[in-house]
């Protein structure tokens, strides 16, 4: 294996939590919510993930448990900000927090624990073609899982009644409720879509891209995945390719430290938090431009509380 082929294949397995987690995040502020503790989901979703793979000794009911536990801590967030009419801000930073800490009590008897390599695909004749071969033809189930997600989400936010209902709840709520829309029903699922993608991108983590358990072992990719839905100004498409940007920028800024290369690592690690930034700047000129007054960035959703 060349070296380039290697790093494009660890770039594919670094983007793909990252645009799991990104995309139940953009369906979620699509619906008006702003939920900030993909962290603590992710967190959840990799502790119990690898918690029921050990247990039941399957990588899949393993995945089956970080959904669980991902749409059951988004459930705790719903009830907060929609049951109890709790700050969506103050209550996605204590989801954050309380899923670190409650993962790092579950995944404790499992640290040392490790996971058998899932199977990858193999297509003979196509997977051993150079460069491109594993690239496109020997990825994991949850790499082609992760761009099928991409594509329905775009079908779903965009060619079907039920995504313009929840775009029409997230753009104005006051006109959805006034339409007899079920503004609260809309939401509920849209978070827990959002949970159980968090759950499942934190599954990958544990069970695929390291194959054990380590507390803290999300390492800010749930901020990550909230910035990229930013940086994607809610769309599936741009959320995949800058999936793929900060996934790229993590894998290398490891081999630049490797390679003794006179660029800071630190000054890597914010080169996709700087391109979010300029993506701001530039839908908030546009936005301008458009309109001919200093509107705000035009994003879809917009918080009620």
């Amino acid at each position: 294996m060349s070296i380039v082929e290697a790093i494009l294949l660890t770039i594919v397995t670094a983007s793909t939590p990252l645009l799991i987690a990104a995309l139940g995040e953009l369906v979620t502020e699509r619906s008006g919510v702003l939920n900030l503790g993909v962290e603590g989901m992710m967190a959840m979703g990799a502790a119990c993930g690898f918690a029921g793979a050990i247990l039941f000794d399957s990588t899949l009911l393993g995945v089956l448990c970080g959904i669980l536990a991902g749409g059951l801590t988004a459930a705790l967030f719903a009830f907060a900000v929609l049951g109890l009419a709790a700050n969506q801000v103050a209550s996605g930073l204590a989801l954050t927090i309380f899923g670190l800490g409650l993962s790092g009590l579950i995944g404790a008897p499992f640290i040392g624990a490790r996971r058998d390599p899932i199977t990858h695909l193999h297509i003979p004749g196509l997977t051993d073609l150079p460069l491109v071969g594993r690239l496109f033809f020997g990825q994991d189930a949850f790499v082609y899982a992760s761009l099928l997600l991409c594509l329905g989400v775009g079908w779903f936010l965009f060619r079907t009644r039920k995504g313009l209902l929840l775009r029409a709840v997230g753009e104005n709520q006051t006109s959805a409720h006034s339409l007899g829309l079920p503004v609260l029903r809309v939401r509920l699922l849209a978070i827990l879509f959002g949970g159980a993608c968090a759950g499942l991108a934190g599954a990958y983590l544990s069970l695929v891209y390291t194959r054990f358990w380590s507390p803290g072992m999300t390492s800010g990719r749930g901020w990550i995945a909230v910035a990229l839905v930013v940086f994607a100004a809610w769309r599936p498409d741009w959320a995949l390719f800058g999936a793929y940007l900060f996934g790229a920028a993590t894998v290398l800024q490891l081999h630049a430290q490797a390679a003794a290369i006179g660029i800071p690592s630190q000054a890597l690690s914010a080169l996709p938090y700087l391109a979010t930034i300029v993506a701001l700047v530039v839908l908030s000129l546009g936005r301008r431009r458009d309109t001919g007054a200093p509107g705000s960035l035009g994003a879809p959703f917009v918080p009620d509380r």
